[in-house]
């Protein structure tokens, strides 16, 4: 296995990761408060359905419903730098770049951080356009 795949490897199982604990987040507000959208998680608990979920609830849908419009580019860009064999360097440093920058932005949008939230996303989507353009270099 070449080091590039190792890098990717654990940078998407880091993500991976990251976004099963923003789950893991809404599921502990929810228990704790006893506090369900669905009628039938509710019963569950003979607790009455919520109507909206709670704040800490709704902003981690809003950070996981962020990560899915990011973090597939990153696993495709990612795959295709490693099959097209880029520089090492070069693309090792964007999937990190990309990974700290996404867990950076969990945290800052589940702390409410401005301007930390769009830096942290700025910083990731650069990291993403750099991936695309060495796979353009790597595809002419």
């Amino acid at each position: 296995m070449n080091d590039l795949l190792k890098v990717y490897a654990l940078c998407v199982l880091a993500l991976c990761l990251k976004m099963f604990v923003i789950s893991c987040y809404q599921g502990f507000f929810r228990l704790r408060g006893l506090a369900f959208t669905h009628r039938e998680d509710a019963a569950f608990f003979k607790r009455a359905a919520q109507p909206e979920e709670l704040p800490q609830v709704a902003r981690a849908a809003r950070a996981w419903a962020n990560d899915l419009e990011n973090i597939p580019l990153f696993f495709v860009l990612g795959g295709l730098c490693v099959v097209l064999n880029v520089p090492d360097v070069a693309g090792a440093g964007l999937f990190g770049g990309f990974t700290v920058a996404r867990l950076l932005h969990t945290l800052a949008f589940l702390a409410g951080w401005q301007p930390w939230r769009t830096l942290a996303y700025m910083a990731g989507v650069a990291c993403l356009f750099g991936l695309g353009t060495l796979v353009t270099a790597g595809v002419l």
